[in-house]
């Protein structure tokens, strides 16, 4: 199932002694574990360990063996992962990279940059959805690429490609689908889930940017009763739960965009995390929308889907999909 290549991507075999569990959307990393009597000494730094045709995969990057275990773990970024160690900067002169064209030929030209087009590849397709687009300084490729992509409905598709002459990772914009009408996770599919409703969340996030005491930059941010975010506020008295957010180099506007990110990740949230038996790759990927219910609680969820853990153990897979957001 898993399988071994080495540093020129060239296939070795196919390693079924690793158990796996590989993690993406969030950490993006991923552990494989053998017992050391199974250990046949073939998987080195750089090698690739990968399931064909999925996301589910990366290039080794940490070997820890321990005798008291009996078990030697092998450890590295997924191909998100690697994403997620690179930078978009601005172009010398500029304060902020921005970019237009067509999306695939703008995700193309970021891949180029930051040096992972040797590996990475942005196909050629009849998508003509053109984007223009302004970057936080300094912002992760994968931050950069999610969000931006989030902008407009789209989402990256990422898999690991082999044909006979060639090896790479197929890096794709394409549009979100909603899943939330046809398929939805709940005690009808006899699915193992949990559930969680937070109604404690923040609602008032006071912003503090740049300048001292009476010059500094206050921003103040409120949560609505539909959940976006506006300048007035609609909790009040003891359903208001206030907290500050520090970001003393930022000028207003970047205040205002920071701080709404921030206060999306504090306020009220809901989120939902099912386990699906022998079922390594659906149709579902990270970012495209689902739905959830416990008929328990009552708790029903319509979010993108942020997580993908997979894991192997004893021939077995189970993938877990984890969707959260604010209420």
């Amino acid at each position: 199932m898993v399988t071994l290549a080495n540093k020129n991507r060239e296939e070795i075999r196919s390693a079924d002694e690793l158990e796996a569990d590989i993690e993406i959307g969030k950490e993006n990393n991923f552990e494989m574990i053998s017992f050391a009597d199974n250990w046949i000494g073939d998987i080195d730094f750089g090698s690739y360990l990968y399931i064909r045709g999925t996301e589910f995969g990366g290039i080794v990057s940490e070997i820890e063996s321990s005798t008291g275990q009996n078990r030697i773990f092998v450890r590295g970024a997924t191909w998100r992962g690697m994403l997620a160690k690179k930078i978009i900067e601005p172009k010398p002169g500029e304060d902020y990279r921005t970019v237009s064209g067509k999306i695939e030929d703008v995700t193309r030209e970021l891949v180029a940059e930051c040096g992972l087009d040797s590996l990475f590849s942005v196909p050629t397709t009849t998508d003509e959805t053109e984007i223009e687009f302004q970057f936080d300084r300094y912002c992760t490729l994968l931050d950069g690429l999610d969000k931006m992509l989030s902008s407009i409905g789209y989402r990256l598709d990422i898999c690991y490609i082999k044909t006979r002459s060639e090896a790479y990772v197929r890096i794709q914009p394409v549009p979100k689908t909603d899943f939330s009408d046809k398929e939805e996770f709940s005690q009808d599919g006899k699915l193992i889930f949990t559930a969680q409703n937070n109604q404690g969340g923040i609602n008032h996030l006071i912003c503090l940017g740049k300048g001292d005491l009476k010059d500094r930059i206050v921003k103040h941010l409120y949560v609505q009763k539909d959940g976006s975010i506006e300048n007035s506020p609609y909790y009040t008295g003891l359903d208001e739960r206030t907290e500050t957010y520090d970001y003393s180099s930022a000028e207003e506007q970047e205040l205002t965009e920071k701080g709404t990110e921030r206060l999306r990740e504090l306020m009220n949230s809901k989120k939902f995390a099912v386990d699906i038996d022998d079922d390594i790759e659906t149709e579902m990927q990270i970012g495209d929308i689902v739905g959830g219910r416990d008929y328990i609680t009552g708790i029903v969820v319509k979010k993108p889907i942020t997580k993908k853990i997979l894991n192997i153990k004893d021939g077995t897979c189970k993938t877990e999909y984890k969707i959260e957001g604010g209420d």
